[in-house]
């Protein structure tokens, strides 16, 4: 897997946009987007604003193996068919929903925001 195809597949399960990436970065989504796409040869640097924006280690952004993560689903183990995931998975899937809920609420705090600051110039509906 090519460290773009990593990132991408990373960016979606954070449940992040690509505009979001962008902003995170500092480029326009387009500029984004030729990065996962690899129009765009990364530097170490973007690299690890990268992993900075996804809060893990430069060496796991690296790494990152998608399918050992989805297979660990599907391991069966013992008489009771229970599925085998390792306690790295396990952290790193609560990391990823952690996340996940920590950008629900800044955009649920955002929308607040911009509700408030709407009313204010229009007032009640």
């Amino acid at each position: 897997m090519l460290i773009e195809e990593k990132i991408k597949s990373i960016r979606e399960l954070k449940n992040y946009t690509q505009g979001y990436m962008a902003e995170e970065l500092g480029i326009t989504q387009a500029a984004y987007s030729k990065i996962e796409s690899g129009q765009t040869k990364l530097t170490m640097s973007k690299i690890n604003d990268i992993a900075q924006i996804f809060d893990m280690p430069v060496e796991d952004l690296v790494a990152y193996d998608s399918q050992r993560y989805f297979n660990s689903f599907n391991n069966v183990k013992g008489s009771n068919n229970g599925s085998v995931i390792g306690n790295g998975d396990v952290e790193l899937i609560t990391k990823l929903y952690e996340d996940k809920i920590n950008l629900l609420e800044r955009l649920l705090h955002a929308t607040e925001n911009e509700l408030l600051r709407y009313k204010e110039k229009y007032g009640e509906l």
